[in-house]
């Protein structure tokens, strides 16, 4: 679940807390940050302010993550330099995403009521025009009525600003949950605890803030922390902690016949919340306590009701053919390459697992810290299930076939035998079909725990439960007698 980490990322980005009468050069400097990811160090970030002789006040935040995956190291990095006239209006946004498949660029520039958003992808350049975002430098110093001028539990502040990796304008609210007394470097000193959460992502990061507006700490969904530290700290280097084995639920028996079984009975323990219990035709949950049992299935593919391609579809489920920002649905390229594989079928079930075929077929398998997009997979035809997913929807979309990616746990047998974070997609072929091409699946396994249903920002729901998981095979009878 690399695109996860690109979203932790950007929720760990502090505020510069002032009073709103300070002149902004009176914050002038920089800070350090070490990251953490499940108490593990894993990168640093830099948060920094500066303002030129005409005013013009820039806030720059540089965030590095090193993830190990499947024992291949990754290093992921997000630069976002923000750019406010004196007056606090904002000029320019500025953000690069460097990733091992290379750097993407978005820029956005204001001019009166308008806002021109370009997006570069090596030689693949989009740009459109919005309306003028609502944000401004007091959004980057949201935060100063809640540590000034008395300050007290219960005050909260709204703010708004636009994100250029999720392409739109966010709303969020930090509200002062607590306050306490901390000795720091040999001297008491009042911390704000903040709670924040931003209104497109169900995860709330908590920070304590010091008594002279500097973040001290910063955690998302207890996963990912934040620690201010001197420059030689945050960037020191150690040992680099893998992701896709430390995050597993691991069993200490493998399941038999995993892939081909037509069921699987589990007890799952965690902090799942009401959105991961997604009860379908292939699979639900009931409560057990402070567990959960979830019962799987393999779907009878002669028992799904497939219409005829192109198909009349409904307001909601046409929705899932419109392209989106990782999913470009109506370039000609992805639109070519489905009617290619396609050729002749109009089952839209039959196409679809053609789609699936190939992309199982010519997508090199390999672990991959991306922040991939359809088109950016058909061009290298390499990567793991986030990249297989990605593609297999842009290429369905593309053929008139409504698709969305799906993500959650599925079991794996190596390295460990457990249950990994994974991604799938489902598609509407006159009902909705789980498809797994990562293991060229037309209908997934019984072993497929879904678990989030959606693009990057919907599957942020899963944050709070990673590697905090465990599951244990049971018997469907348990389950019946339970109930």
């Amino acid at each position: 679940m690399k695109r996860l980490g690109w979203l932790m990322l950007l929720l760990l980005y502090p505020s510069l807390l002032v009073a709103q009468d300070v002149n902004p050069r009176d914050l002038e400097g920089r800070h350090w940050y070490g990251l953490y990811f499940n108490e593990q160090k894993a990168g640093y970030a830099v948060h920094s302010l500066e303002v030129d002789d005409a005013g013009t006040v820039l806030v720059t935040e540089d965030a590095v993550f090193n993830v190990n995956m499947g024992q291949i190291a990754q290093r992921m990095r997000v630069f976002t330099q923000r750019t406010y006239a004196a007056r606090g209006d904002l000029i320019s946004i500025n953000m690069s995403v460097e990733d091992p498949s290379g750097t993407k660029h978005f820029i956005a520039a204001t001019d009166d009521e308008i806002m021109m958003f370009r997006t570069i992808r090596g030689e693949e350049r989009t740009e459109e025009v919005r309306a003028r975002p609502k944000e401004s430098l007091a959004d980057v110093l949201r935060q100063h009525e809640l540590v000034t001028n008395g300050p007290a539990v219960g005050d909260e502040i709204s703010f708004t600003m636009f994100e250029p990796l999720y392409a739109q304008e966010v709303t969020g609210t930090s509200r002062i949950a607590a306050v306490h007394q901390k000795e720091i470097d040999g001297a008491m000193r009042t911390l704000y605890e903040i709670h924040s959460v931003l209104d497109v992502v169900p995860v709330e990061s908590v920070a304590l803030v010091l008594d002279d507006g500097v973040t001290y700490r910063d955690h998302v969904a207890d996963i990912i922390e934040m620690r201010l530290e001197s420059e030689e700290e945050a960037t020191k280097e150690v040992p680099i902690p893998d992701v896709v084995t430390s995050n597993a639920a691991q069993l200490s028996e493998p399941i038999a016949d995993a892939r081909t079984r037509d069921t699987l009975a589990l007890r799952l323990a965690g902090p799942l919340r009401p959105e991961h219990l997604i009860d379908d035709a292939r699979q639900s949950f009931i409560p057990a306590g402070n567990d959960h049992h979830f019962l799987g299935h393999r779907r009878n593919p002669t028992a799904i009701q497939s219409l005829s391609l192109p198909m009349e579809l409904t307001p909601a489920i046409a929705e899932w053919l419109e392209p989106s920002l990782y999913v470009q649905s109506d370039d000609e390229r992805l639109i070519d390459k489905a009617a290619e594989i396609i050729g002749d079928e109009t089952d839209a079930y039959e196409a679809a697992k053609l789609l699936s075929d190939w992309v199982y077929s010519n997508v090199r398998k390999t672990f991959s810290a991306r922040l991939s997009e359809a088109l950016e997979v058909l061009e290298n035809l390499e990567g793991d299930c986030t990249e297989h997913s990605v593609l297999f929807v842009g290429l369905a979309r593309a053929a008139g076939i409504p698709a969305r990616e799906v993500a959650g746990l599925v079991y794996v047998e190596a390295p460990e035998p457990g249950f990994y974070f994974h991604q799938w997609a489902k598609v509407w072929v006159g009902e909705w079909v789980d498809m797994d091409p990562t293991f060229n699946q037309d209908t997934v396994d019984a072993t497929h725990i879904k678990l989030a249903v959606g693009d990057l920002l919907e599957q942020a729901q899963l944050i709070p439960i990673i590697g905090k998981i465990e599951a244990e095979p049971i018997s469907e009878e348990s389950i019946a007698a339970a109930e």
